[in-house]
């Protein structure tokens, strides 16, 4: 904490006006040790030995009555009564003082070493550490003053450091620090510490001496002189000028100090107005909490808030006013951040965070507005921030009076998304509506109070009953309102009276249950026919920022644990002159059915609370925190060991739930936008299978439904739940979370199907509630996958019934995916081949008859029937030669149909899959022909072409290569166009077959390629063999003569690619840079190889290169170098 170097005035003056100089001459001694009169603190615990009467007075007078109260009572007061109240007056728990030292609660145990390294730098632990290595000295309490010396050893970084400390206490409690180590933070320094708990430990090792004024009261003048002389003399750099001061005015018959009576003095304790209150240096917190702020909530800043709020928790438990007040300068500093203001001026959302941060500010001041009721400054001043900056205009109250619309400026406000057509509540609405409620309602008094409040006699069975058929009290109230009081009573510390009104409201929840279900009963059959159903809360339980729910259950179990005795609230006179008094407190079992306990109650409450139908919050963060919130009540629930009570509670609860229509979250009436149940039924499911299994699966198929991505056939019969048509999804763009909930729903399934193993009946129960509620293809191939592998676990033999549901899901993702993008699309073909493989031969040859409704052409192709014909399916199948043929019929007849279908990308699979089959592969090749005059490029009739060379086909990859030349331009500039090859490839297969074959294709070559590089290429490959080579192989008639380029169809050939030289040069040369002129200088060296294959080849290349020095003149440079090399 920060501490101040000057010690504040005093805050009373002090006379004696009772006592004259003599009667005060010796009476008191000089002072003795702390511990010299009576028993002191530690003594009495250690020899067990009675406290006298003055000890027991002077300890209750000294926790409750400022000493100046004490002075005015009696006119004199004796010195060892005056002793014995000063020594009780220090602070005897060391729990208070941690708790303004460290971040951690003071439950646990007191000086024991921090389980973490940040712990141990915590000032309460360093404090320890510093006390406990005898670094205090000097230690001197005069009146309600304690100082002392604290030394802190050296390190290899700082040298050693000898702070001086004081500490003023007054009724019980630490009212002012003073360390000159000028340490700035929130808690007390580790000085500060160490010497409050020497006070507190060793209190018979400090000396102690009553107030300053008492030992100044017994001087004479010569001796006060002295006194003032000698001080003066020992600090005269420090206090000469304030002493001179000080002499001038007292000497001054006019002065202001001369009309007061008396004079200050800091030791002398309290005054009667003053506050009786720990330290809080308001300052500090300020300027911390505005840092924080100013972080955005990130990194560490949202931590360090939440730990501040945990501290003002910690404080309003131990019920310190430091709560309020700490909370109140939070709040001062929320309000004042300028990022509100700026996302109010621009109508913009919260960031979640800072949203977070909000919730919790809220619901503490919730409780505090609850506990307070403007009893204090604390509490009226923090209602006035919220209601000052959220409803500064005074028309907002007219409007509340009146019944009117907000204007537009306040309705953003107030609703961030601008939902003008459904009732919204933000955080700043529950802290203004909580300045209407009160604590004098007589029912409500006597339920917090009374262990014996009943009335037997008591018949009305109306909604607002105060009363059940029992006898036993009820509490109609907002729900998070009256749970909100359970809070607040809890974390002021009265654990009883919070589990009275907890009780309450749990049983009018139960009631209100119980008359829900006889409600819908009654219009069950009108409800359903009218097939149209409003949501029965739009604000639910579980995730709301007031946790109803988890502070019932909290409450419930922690008294099912056992807790320590609390204190009652007397309600008598006014609330604000409240009173706390000691009561026996009776456990309220009274209040429980038969074998009922405060466990099985708060587990009740859970079921309750998470069962109930409500609307999907607006917002990310209001969305995951109904997730977060569910999730973290269903894993307290998953600690509890289940008993034949809890049991009984599950059934009960569960049969209520699914007869509870549109009051229940499981009911057979779900709104559109209601939060699912997957969650929790799956904790239902798994809690209730080893018991009542048909209820179980009820539970779970009934939650299995998301209303929310489906849309209701308006021709279907609506009386019934399951007719409803699942369509494309409709992501409801407000619904941030529904990727976890769809991830949920399928968690769910699949818990399902792995329990339904082996009970055929339940896995096509299970199956039909996935095809028609799931809609995610990616869940239900999850689901799919998870069946196979619970079916062919490898210690037992596989399940057929559910691979067989395994592979109606992979075929309904098939259906799904078929036209739509899916990056797993492959993955799951091949999967499904798999399954397909595991159930047996009739399956394989199912998908292969139904490929068109499963598969793209291509995949039923590459995928499905290669992988049927493959050896390894074979030998999986321990399939007989007739079982083979038929399978590969089905194949060969797949592929085909492919091939008509999608040629460019299934013909080729079809003549490899056809290959064993004449007339099928007779049939792919026809459908190839067909196809290549319209459909099929150029690159896939090569790569047909080549298959058929490598099979042995010479003349069909002829006649296809030629097709494929048709499709093929290729100009002038690309020479490394991957289709070269292909040419080069056609040319000599062209040549090998004969002159005839080559003089056919080069005419398509001249036509189609004008790469001046691949046209003298191809040229120079037919002038080194002889054409007819492949034919020679079979015949004698090849001549074996080269072919002249004189004739056709070389001659045709030359001529092109002469020109196709002639013209590259000239485009080359258009926008030829110098950096490319060597380059170009080797293009023509290759174009003179190519001119003097022709007779005249000289000639025209001589003309070619004066044309160009002609016409390109310009380029000096560039023609110089065709000169040196050319001429």
């Amino acid at each position: 904490m920060a501490e101040r170097v000057q010690q504040p005035p005093a805050k009373r003056l002090c006379c004696r006006p009772g006592y004259g100089s003599t009667c005060r001459q010796g009476q008191r001694a000089a002072g003795a040790p702390c511990g010299s009169s009576g028993a002191t603190q530690g003594e009495s615990s250690r020899t067990q030995s009675p406290e006298t009467l003055l000890d027991i007075a002077a300890r209750k007078v000294a926790e409750k009555w400022p000493f100046q109260r004490v002075e005015e009572r009696f006119e004199r007061i004796p010195e060892p009564v005056q002793r014995r109240i000063v020594y009780w007056s220090f602070p005897r728990s060391e729990r208070e003082i941690c708790m303004y030292s460290s971040f951690n609660t003071g439950g646990e145990e007191i000086g024991s070493s921090g389980e973490s390294g940040d712990e141990t730098r915590l000032p309460f632990r360093r404090g320890i550490a510093l006390l406990e290595s005898g670094c205090v000295d000097n230690v001197l309490q005069v009146g309600f003053h304690l100082s002392g010396t604290v030394r802190e050893p050296a390190t290899p970084s700082e040298p050693e450091l000898v702070c001086n400390v004081s500490v003023s206490f007054d009724r019980c409690k630490i009212t002012a620090v003073t360390c000159s180590c000028g340490n700035k933070d929130i808690f007390y320094c580790a000085h500060v510490v160490a010497l409050s708990l020497y006070r507190v430990r060793k209190p018979e090792q400090v000396k102690l001496r009553l107030p300053i004024s008492e030992t100044l009261f017994q001087m004479n003048r010569d001796q006060l002189q002295k006194f003032v002389q000698y001080l003066i003399t020992v600090h005269h750099t420090d206090v000469l000028p304030t002493a001179q001061k000080l002499a001038d005015e007292i000497l001054s018959q006019n002065s202001e100090i001369n009309q007061v009576h008396g004079a200050p003095d800091p030791t002398a304790g309290a005054s009667v107005d003053d506050e009786n209150c720990w330290h809080l240096d308001e300052e500090q917190v300020q300027e911390q909490v505005k840092l924080f702020l100013s972080q955005g909530g990130y990194h560490g800043s949202g931590k360090q808030l939440n730990l501040l709020f945990s501290k003002v928790r910690e404080m309003l438990k131990m019920r310190d006013s430091n709560g309020a007040r700490m909370l109140t300068l939070i709040t001062e500093q929320f309000m004042g951040d300028p990022r509100l203001a700026l996302w109010r001026q621009q109508g913009t959302a919260m960031t979640d965070k800072y949203r977070q941060l909000w919730d919790e500010l809220v619901t503490l001041s919730l409780q505090v507005r609850e506990m307070l009721k403007m009893r204090d400054s604390n509490g009226a001043r923090m209602l006035t921030l919220i209601t000052e900056q959220f409803m500064g205009d005074p028309r907002l109250a007219l409007w509340r009076q009146q019944g009117t619309a907000m204007t537009d400026k306040y309705r953003q406000l107030w609703d961030e998304l601008d939902s003008l057509s459904r009732p919204h509540r933000t955080v700043f609405t529950r802290a203004i509506e909580a300045c209407d409620l009160h604590w004098q309602d007589p029912h409500l008094q006597n339920i917090i109070t009374e262990d014996h409040y009943t009335n037997y006699c008591y018949h009305e069975n109306l909604d607002s009953s105060l009363f059940d058929t029992r006898g036993w009290p009820l509490w109609h109230e907002h729900v998070p309102t009256a749970c909100a009081r359970v809070d607040a009573l809890r974390s002021h510390g009265y654990p009883k009276e919070a589990l009275r009104l907890a009780i309450a409201i749990v049983n009018t929840l139960r009631r209100q249950q119980q008359k829900q279900l006889e409600l819908f009963r009654s219009h069950k059959k009108e409800l359903l026919n009218r097939g149209i159903t409003a949501v029965t809360n739009l604000e639910g339980w579980v995730g709301h920022p007031l946790d109803p729910i988890g502070t019932l259950f909290s409450t419930l179990m922690e008294t099912g644990r056992g807790s320590e005795e609390g204190t009652l609230l007397d309600f008598s006179g006014s609330l604000g002159s409240g009173r706390w008094t000691e009561h026996p407190v009776f456990p309220a079992q009274r209040f429980l059915e038969e074998g009922e306990s405060f466990l099985s109650l708060a587990v009740e409450t859970a079921l309750i609370g998470l069962g109930q139908q409500r609307v999907m919050p607006d917002g990310l963060y209001a969305q995951e925190k109904v997730c977060r919130n569910e999730e973290q009540l269903l894993g307290k629930l998953q600690e509890i060991d289940l008993n034949d009570m809890l049991v009984k509670i599950f059934r009960k609860q569960a049969v209520l739930l699914l007869e509870a229509g549109p009051y229940s979250g499981l009911g057979e009436i779900l709104y559109r936008e209601s939060v699912p149940m997957h969650t929790f039924a799956k904790f239902l499911f798994t809690s209730l299978l080893p018991h009542d299994a048909e209820l179980a699966y009820r539970i779970a198929l009934r939650a299995m439904r998301l209303p929310v991505l489906e849309s209701t056939n308006p021709s279907s019969d609506l009386s019934r739940p399951h007719h409803i048509v699942s369509v494309v999804p409709n992501r409801y763009p407000r619904w941030f979370t529904l990727s976890h909930i769809e991830t949920q729903q399928c968690e769910l399934a699949s818990t399902m199907l792995t329990a339904a193993k082996g009970d055929a009946r339940k896995l096509e129960t299970v199956l039909e509630s996935i095809q028609k509620n799931i809609h995610s293809s990616s869940h239900i191939f999850k689901l799919a996958q998870d069946a196979f592998k619970i079916a062919t676990l490898m210690d037992s033999l596989p399940d057929l019934t559910l691979l067989k549901v395994s592979l109606e899901l992979g075929l309904q993702v098939m259906r799904m995916t078929l036209s739509t993008l899916n990056w797993r699309r492959r993955e799951m073909v091949r999967w499904l081949v798999t399954c397909a493989t595991e159930v047996g031969v009739f399956a394989l040859d199912s998908i292969m008859q139904n490929w068109f409704t499963l598969f793209t052409p291509t995949e039923a192709t590459s995928v499905v029937a290669s992988t049927v014909m493959s050896n390894s399916t074979i030998v999986r199948l321990h399939l007989d030669c007739h079982q083979q043929e038929n399978l590969a019929n089905s194949a060969r007849t797949l592929a085909l149909q492919c091939a008509m279908k999608d040629p460019q990308n299934c013909a080729l699979s079809a003549l490899t899959l056809c290959e064993k089959d004449h007339n099928a592969f007779e049939t792919a090749y026809k459908i190839v022909l067909d196809a290549a005059a319209t459909g099929m490029n150029y690159t896939q009739l090569f790569t047909i072409a080549r298959y058929m060379e490598h099979r042995g086909y010479p003349a069909r990859a002829y006649k296809l290569a030629t097709l494929a030349m048709t499709h093929l331009n290729l100009s002038y500039n690309q020479d490394t166009h991957p289709a070269i090859n292909d040419v080069l490839w056609a040319c000599a297969l062209s040549h090998s077959l004969g002159k005839n074959e080559l003089a056919a294709v080069i005419p398509l070559v001249v036509k189609s390629v004008k790469c001046a590089t691949v046209l003298s290429d191809i040229l120079r490959r037919c002038t080194l063999t002889t054409p007819g080579g492949m034919v020679a192989l079979h015949s004698r008639r090849n001549s074996g003569k080269l072919m002249s380029l004189d004739k056709t169809p070389l001659r045709q050939l030359l001529d092109a690619t002469i020109g196709a030289y002639i013209n590259t040069t000239h485009s080359r040369l258009t926008h030829i840079s110098p950096r490319h002129y060597s380059e170009f200088i080797e293009f023509l060296s290759k174009a003179r190889e190519t001119f003097l294959m022709a007779h005249d080849g000289h000639i025209q290349f001589t003309q070619f290169i004066d044309n160009l020095k002609q016409i390109y003149k310009g380029k000096k440079k560039l023609m110089m170098l065709v000169r040196e090399r050319f001429g």
